[in-house]
């Protein structure tokens, strides 16, 4: 037998459907013998023991109806696994493992593999796991957590595979199906407005118009004219009439963003629309009839701000039909490896470029991070890696081992407590870090946070998190 194992062994027997397809890469080639003796005689069978060669047939023909994938521990198989993930997201994996490490078992566990079958194989193990697919297959009975992938429009797709996530999906489908008003909570790029256009598309308004209104991005004297239309002459500059987005959505979805920060003289206008449905045009006192769904969505703390009197009570309890409140990503963090292969997958197709694997120790460094950006931070990291085809950079950005503060003065971190564990005492140098990265930029441009977000590649919000999370303040000489 050749150093180089690659060709297909057909077996036929007479039968009313064709056999299931099954690719096997096991570098092993006794192991590779032996299950072509034990799965010849059931399954069309092409066998791989480089795998160049896998990945090469992969590209070039149809993908098989499994893949029974070797891990050896001599070697990191997890990059072969992630591009397999990220090339053919629909292709079944069932993992033939000797290694007994819980951490890269449940890494491979994440990344949405069918099965795993531990060496030395006991009896038909292997022909039990592929039976037990094939099975769930033709019972159309998904794996519980497994990866799904439900495309919305051309750039955007929902996706999870966390029992949480499950549960979201299912009370978004039936929300979808009542047609009553939808508030969606939770912190800054989790997710919200993809939340709310999965409920568009899962109702009966799903073939109408979704339109998104961020009202925080909306200077709040154009806001009302934004939502609600205006008549010519309403205003300086208002030349001609102009429907608003309520007017233009009648009969679909309108998503506010942000209505936490929507003004006060427009929080009465909008209940007004979801009571009865009216409302007029500026410089208009004729009421218009529309017939829209609304879903919002919010970071804030809405009880903190209906006790500071910054947000209607009564509006709020027209918005909350039903809530909805999506987990931050580090609540999540099963779920880092699909997400961080599906932006790859996304990113990848959308700039020309081939993925990129994830190695075991980029993905230990994904899983690590505490991510105040959530998904919208992790999609511009992992965008950032398939740029820059360095994960060093990558590591180092998510987890810089040595800070500076002033002039070249490096940062020690305080003690940690005796006992604490190697996890605790790498998180607590870690967060000492980045707390004093994050200072000396501050420092660095006088507190302006705005320009101290740009200068550190993060969201705005995501700075003002890490401010109150390492209770960061100006020096003395800096305060107002």
């Amino acid at each position: 037998m050749s150093a180089s194992l690659s060709y297909s062994v057909t077996a036929f027997k007479p039968s009313s459907k064709l056999q299931p397809r099954i690719h096997i890469l096991e570098p092993d080639l006794a192991v590779l013998d032996y299950l072509r003796l034990t799965l010849g005689d059931k399954y069309v069978l092409s066998l791989f023991s480089e795998e160049q060669t896998l990945m090469d047939r992969l590209e070039n023909k149809d993908a098989p109806d499994l893949l029974l994938l070797a891990l050896h521990s001599n070697r990191d198989s997890m990059p072969l696994l992630t591009h397999i993930r990220c090339t053919r997201p629909n292709l079944p994996v069932i993992v033939l493992s000797c290694s007994a490490d819980l951490r890269d078992l449940e890494m491979v566990i994440r990344l949405g593999v069918r099965a795993i079958v531990m060496k030395p194989f006991v009896g038909s193990d292997v022909e039990q796991a592929i039976e037990e697919h094939l099975a769930a297959v033709e019972k159309q009975v998904p794996a519980a957590d497994a990866l799904k992938e439900i495309p919305l429009n051309e750039s955007h797709s929902f996706v999870r595979s966390s029992k949480r996530m499950r549960e979201l999906e299912s009370q978004a489908s039936l929300v979808a199906r009542a047609d009553i008003p939808l508030l969606i909570l939770g912190e800054s790029g989790t997710g919200k407005e993809i939340l709310a256009l999965y409920t568009h598309k899962m109702s009966a308004r799903s073939q109408n118009i979704f339109l998104k209104v961020n009202c925080a991005a909306v200077p709040a004297d154009l806001l009302e004219s934004e939502l609600f239309g205006y008549e010519q002459g309403a205003f300086t500059g208002a030349v001609k009439t102009k429907p608003g987005k309520f007017e233009v959505c009648s009969g679909g979805t309108i998503f506010l963003d942000e209505i936490g920060e929507m003004p006060a003289m427009l929080q009465a206008k909008l209940l007004q629309v979801l009571q009865d449905g009216t409302f007029s045009r500026l410089g208009s006192r004729s009421p218009m009839k529309v017939d829209v769904r609304v879903i919002a969505a919010t970071n804030i703390n809405m009880k903190e701000a209906m006790a500071n009197k910054t947000f209607r009570e009564d509006l709020y309890y027209r918005l909350n039909g039903f809530t909805l409140s999506i987990p931050a990503l580090r609540d999540r963090k099963d779920e880092i490896p699909v997400l961080a292969e599906y932006f790859m997958r996304k990113s990848s197709k959308k700039y020309g470029r081939d993925p990129l694997p994830f190695s075991t120790a980029l993905l230990n460094g994904l899983m690590e991070h505490s991510w105040p950006g959530n998904l919208r931070e992790l999609e511009n990291v992992v965008n950032r890696y398939l740029v820059l085809g360095e994960e060093r950079a990558i590591l180092e950005e998510l987890a810089p081992s040595v800070a500076y503060q002033g002039a070249g003065v490096p940062v020690v971190a305080d003690a940690v407590p005796t006992g604490a564990g190697l996890k605790s005492m790498v998180r607590n140098l870690k967060g000492d870090a980045e707390s004093a990265a994050i200072a000396r930029v501050l420092e660095g441009v006088g507190w302006n946070r705005k320009a101290a977000a740009n200068d550190l590649q993060i969201s705005y919000k995501a700075l003002l998190y890490k401010i109150k999370q390492y209770d960061l303040q100006p020096a003395p000489r800096d305060r107002a």
